[in-house]
């Protein structure tokens, strides 16, 4: 449908352009075809009107002349006009000679008769009119000779046929080469639409493979016109909507997998609750095996309690504000590892301290719980005998905090999902170290509370990286 849309608005706007060039330029033609008729008929007039005057003039000279002799003008009408037939010499030209209206000469009338001749004005002005006779066109000047001669009239013929025919031969040109320019424009236009519509049809199927899922289709931009501009604006919609949409994806995702884990972190302790429950209702067992049993079901409602306010934590640290404070590095290390002291030695484990840097801001219980988090995850992740070093420095005006351990590490797909909820490394979902899974997604809500940026480098083997940038300082 938007393609036929699309199509339909450059027929629109080529036909619309068309028909208003070929109206312009018609009427055009048309002008100057009426303009140069009009002028043709002027000449053919101011001809006719001169050429009778020069005759009638003669004329009257020659009356004059005749009667001053005392000789009859009409004895001698033929042999006084005859002087006057060179102007007939063309063939383009005739006149004749009435009294009254009798004709009493007549030389080259062609096919005119003077039938129904309209007679001149009394007042010695002449009438020029027009005549078609057959397919010859003629200017006919009538006047009466002035007086004492003015019983007679001359009437003027002039042929405008050739005249006629070369307007007529000239207006054909014209509209032959209109419309010869006018298939040239129509093909100049269309080459021209196509062009100027290319973008947008460009764009259109652009759009159309985004709605379709294809979100990576992007516009050629090339030049800096304004059909440039659109088309990096475009480029620009399409790049945020595809931002939108991973970012969409990825949260859905992210729910979707919170679920799934929670369901299962949530049903390992309830399933162990209900067997334990089940047994005790209807095995007959002893006070010893009952206590164990009972022990079982708070351990296990102990860990679901756990979980509980842990989560109700990790809400508390998105809702508060935190208040930032000077907190002395070298103190709050110390502290960190005389608090983690017995599992360190349990494992045999080497903690190094270094403060290169001596003091950073922000709440110093929100980030001695953080630090004991990854420093406990470091634990877990080495071997009897491995070493962990708590650094302190500056990175491009930056404090940093960093955990470093040689423990076993972590693949790229553990390291995109460990700071979710309820995630586990291990597929089993093993509990023996204890923990409800939320560990580390406080510890990423703690640095979004401080405006710092939580970041994980690690590799199978070698051991993992928790880095620490505190943007404010």
């Amino acid at each position: 449908m938007k393609r036929g849309l699309n199509l339909s608005m450059k027929n629109r706007t080529f036909l619309t352009t068309l028909i208003l060039f070929l109206l312009a330029f018609n009427l055009g033609i048309s002008i100057i075809a009426i303009l140069t008729l009009q002028e043709t008929v002027e000449r053919a007039k101011e001809r006719g009107l001169r050429e009778h005057y020069i005759i009638v003039s003669a004329l009257v000279k020659d009356f004059n002349a005749v009667q001053s002799r005392e000789v009859s003008i009409e004895d001698n009408l033929q042999l006084l006009l005859q002087p006057y037939n060179y102007f007939t010499g063309e063939k383009k030209t005739g006149f004749a000679f009435l009294k009254g209206k009798q004709t009493i000469y007549s030389n080259r009338m062609g096919d005119v008769t003077l039938d129904n001749l309209t007679a001149p004005p009394e007042n010695g002005d002449r009438l020029v009119t027009l005549r078609k006779s057959g397919e010859n066109s003629y200017v006919i000047v009538t006047g009466h000779l002035p007086k004492p001669y003015d019983q007679y009239t001359m009437v003027y013929l002039y042929d405008t046929t050739s005249s006629i025919s070369s307007w007529n031969n000239m207006k054909n040109t014209l509209f032959a080469v209109g419309l010869i320019l006018s298939i040239l424009l129509a093909s100049c236009l269309l080459l021209l639409l196509n062009r100027l519509f290319k973008p947008l049809a460009m764009i259109s199927q652009t759009s159309r493979n985004i709605a379709a899922g294809a979100y990576q289709t992007r516009l050629q931009v090339s030049g800096s016109d304004e059909l440039a501009e659109m088309a990096h604006s475009f480029n620009n919609m399409a790049d945020e909507i595809q931002r939108q949409m991973e970012a969409l994806t990825e949260s859905a995702e992210q729910k979707q997998r919170f679920v799934d884990n929670f369901a299962h972190e949530l049903r390992t302790p309830l399933t162990a609750i209900h067997g334990y429950a089940e047994y005790l209702q209807r095995a007959a067992i002893s006070q010893e095996d009952r206590l164990d049993a009972l022990g079982y079901i708070l351990s296990e409602c102990r860990h679901i309690q756990g979980m509980s306010c842990q989560l109700l934590e990790l809400a508390k640290l998105r809702n508060d504000i935190v208040q930032f404070e000077p907190i002395n590095t070298a103190n709050l290390f110390l502290t960190l590892k005389q608090s983690l002291m017995v599992k360190l030695e349990e494992k045999q484990i080497n903690l190094s301290l270094s403060c290169e840097t001596d003091t950073i801001y922000g709440d110093a219980c929100l980030l001695e719980n953080l630090l004991v988090n990854l420093l406990d995850n470091a634990i877990k992740a080495c071997d009897n005998g491995g070493q962990i070093v708590l650094r302190a420095y500056q990175e491009n005006g930056h404090a940093v905090i960093s955990v470093q351990d040689n423990g076993k590490g972590m693949n790229e797909e553990v390291l995109q999902h460990i700071t979710e909820p309820f995630y586990r490394a291990e597929k089993s979902r093993n509990r023996k170290d204890g923990g409800a899974g939320l560990g580390l997604a406080i510890c990423k809500q703690i640095c979004e509370s401080h405006n710092a940026v939580l970041e994980f480098y690690s590799h199978l083997g070698k051991g993992t990286i928790s880095k620490i940038t505190f943007t404010i300082t």
